[in-house]
């Protein structure tokens, strides 16, 4: 049994167990204890407990940074670094502890790791090779004699030197001044390492990146709210139409709406080197906007200006602001950026303001019974201005939203019918606009039209290969097909675009899930859960991924927490069948059909997949086909429906749905 705290604790990523392996021999036969886990099955709340135990007793914490470490934006080793930073807010400066390794050749300056890291010398060991110096080095960090100043300075101990009497009192009082001296720098060095150059040395974001903040609202009238946000947007979507800036996405900008974050903290958080803020005051029949771009690094001012003008040409000064920004960044702008920022949209106040309406609805929407509200300013938008291709567009989008969770199967049709109309009518008024070949795609996918969907969705994230809403969708729809690669990397961009949007993470955790990644798609889960709690689908959904790992107590726990849902309702109708509780998953999937009757037929299947039923389950499946059960875009990939892939029936069905290869 060891002493955890003289241990040294590895940290790396699943796909540098090799190298984590010989740095950890290497230490080990230098008498020095190491705690390096390699559970084949990580999970569960005992070894979770097991991971912060270890972490809060160890002597030091090694963290291990590589490529892998880069393409791996979430992971559970991310969360004992963040465990491992946590403990080191309750020692001293001086104290020893983080040593961070790099195995490759992976550049501080690019690695995606906490500002904590960068401050500190990272040592070198290729493919995890230990020479005995750093195996030495571990052991002077280890060594109780060692002093704070030494530990700091990474001075090695010597023998005392033997001095006169009448020196000593001297030579004391000169090692008293340097030691002194010699603490003073470093704890100023680390205070100024911390405060200024993680701020432009360390803080490394990509060029030509820019967040756009809520503009305020400066009308007097919290009524108006509703403009200055959606103002914001249109200027943040105006500006994700020029290729060369990348755009942190709207969810994760406007999360820090009304809190007193500085920009050097949003910046980090985003991470982008710029940040565009301002103010919005509207009148009867004018607007003034002020704005500024401030370089989030240096937090110079780079460029402001105050606009006044009519409101009917708001359109105009969002390709002019928007110029203007990317001339302050020194991009080169390509093409007709006016026609691209404009296309699409309205001249018409009125219909302006009906718009911004319906989208503060539509990105503020919970339920399906909050979007009527949405749809009915789509529509005034479009009565007042019958040309108006986005306000098309935004509306489609939110009848098929509302059709995924109809209550009947009439109503389901009805509502894609329309999506399909409004979506075909933005394309005719404006061919180019990204946003209304995405919802031709959403809903042309909705609807089992996959060929379609493949076409559209590749036309949208060409027009518009900045969009997160593009790429997550787009792969959402690539994992279906089973096309899990490119899914999960589009997945991953859409989550450093919009990095705090529950969405983007749940996108990527359903990537994940569907890859068969499952220990990665629970922490994914995970995530979302930790930027939106409420969110329902993520508890069934991470349940599932539970389910997947054999883990059925965290898989029941997790489906328990929103018993009421409907995706709940289908994980635990499974998780209790496979707990032997064969009466209370009998009870489950009776309440599903009396609340859901037909519309459910596809999620039925699995159940009875999963129960070992091949009869009932391809009975349902071949409902759900005669329905047209939106659902059955999972068919392909679902992990739930793999008992059935070798059935004749199951795969007349999937002939039919005529997926794209």
């Amino acid at each position: 049994m060891t002493d955890s705290g003289r241990t040294v604790f590895l940290s790396y990523a699943s796909q540098d167990a090799e190298a984590a392996q010989r740095i950890c021999e290497a230490l080990r036969a230098g008498g020095i204890a190491v705690f390096l886990d390699q559970s084949e099955l990580r999970g569960g709340d005992a070894w979770d407990q097991k991971i912060r135990h270890e972490i809060h007793d160890c002597a030091l914490f090694v963290p291990i940074i590589s490529r892998h470490s880069q393409e791996r934006l979430e992971g559970y080793f991310r969360h004992e670094w963040k465990l491992a930073i946590e403990r080191t807010h309750h020692m001293a400066e001086q104290k020893p502890f983080l040593v961070p390794v790099v195995i490759d050749g992976t550049g501080d300056a690019e690695a995606f790791v906490p500002d904590a890291f960068r401050a500190l010398q990272w040592t070198r060991l290729a493919g995890g090779e230990t020479p005995p110096a750093f195996v030495e080095r571990i052991k002077r960090l280890l060594s109780p004699e060692l002093s704070p100043m030494s530990a700091v300075s990474g001075a090695t101990l010597k023998e005392p030197v033997r001095t006169s009497q009448g020196l000593k009192p001297i030579l004391l009082a000169i090692l008293a001044l340097v030691a002194f001296a010699a603490l003073s720098v470093v704890v100023i060095d680390r205070l100024w390492i911390s405060k200024h150059v993680a701020a432009s040395t360390a803080f490394n974001p990509p060029p030509h990146s820019i967040a756009v903040l809520p503009f305020a609202n400066m009308s007097g009238d919290r009524e108006q709210e509703y403009f200055s946000d959606g103002l914001t947007e249109e200027l943040l979507n105006s500006l994700s139409e020029i290729n060369e800036l990348q755009v942190a996405a709207r969810t994760s900008a406007f999360s820090f709406k009304g809190s007193n974050t500085d920009i050097g903290t949003i910046a980090r958080k985003l991470n982008v080197g710029t940040v565009l803020e301002g103010s919005v005051r509207r009148s009867a029949h004018t607007i003034r906007i002020t704005a500024q771009l401030i370089n989030a690094v240096t937090g110079f001012h780079l460029w402001s200006k105050t606009y006044d003008r009519d409101l009917g040409d708001v359109l105009k000064l969002q390709t002019e602001i928007a110029t203007s920004v990317a001339t302050a960044l020194k991009v080169a702008l390509l093409g007709d950026i006016a026609a691209k920022i404009e296309l699409g949209g309205t001249s018409n106040p009125a219909a302006f303001d009906a718009y911004l309406r319906g989208a503060k609805e539509a990105s503020s929407f919970r339920d399906t019974k909050d979007l009527p509200a949405a749809i009915a300013a789509y529509t005034e938008a479009i009565r007042l201005d019958p040309h108006y291709a986005l306000s098309f567009a935004a509306r489609s989008h939110a009848f098929s939203t509302a059709a995924t969770q109809a209550d009947t199967s009439a109503a389901s049709r009805e509502g894609y019918d329309k999506a399909q109309a409004d979506a075909r009518q933005a394309l005719e008024l404006a061919p180019d606009l990204a946003q209304a070949h995405l919802a031709l795609a959403y809903v042309s996918n909705t609807t089992l039209n996959f060929t379609q969907a493949n076409d559209e969705y590749e036309r949208a994230l060409n027009l518009a290969p900045g969009n997160a809403e593009a790429l997550r969708l787009s792969g959402e729809f690539a994992v279906f097909m089973g096309h899990f690669d490119a899914g999960i990397v589009a997945a991953r961009h859409a989550v450093v675009l919009d990095p705090l949007a529950r969405q983007s993470h749940y996108g990527l955790a359903f990537a994940l899930y569907s890859a068969r990644r499952y220990q990665e798609a629970v922490a994914a889960f995970a995530e979302v859960i930790s930027l939106d709690p409420d969110y329902k689908s993520t508890y069934g959904n991470r349940g599932i991924a539970y389910y997947g790992l054999g883990d059925l107590e965290h898989a029941r726990a997790s489906c328990e927490t929103k018993a009421d849902f409907w995706f709940s309702q289908q994980c635990l109708a499974v998780i209790y069948d496979k707990l032997g509780r064969h009466a209370d998953a009998e009870a489950v999937l009776s309440k599903m059909k009396a609340e859901d009757g037909d519309t459910s037929a596809y999620q039925y299947a699995t159940i009875y997949a999963q129960w070992g039923d091949k009869v009932k389950a391809l009975e349902w499946l071949e409902t759900a086909w005669r329905l047209r059960d939106p659902g059955l875009v999972y068919l392909k990939t679902d992990p739930l429906m793999d008992p059935l892939r070798q059935e004749r029936r199951f795969q007349a069905v999937m002939r039919e749905l005529k997926f794209p290869t």
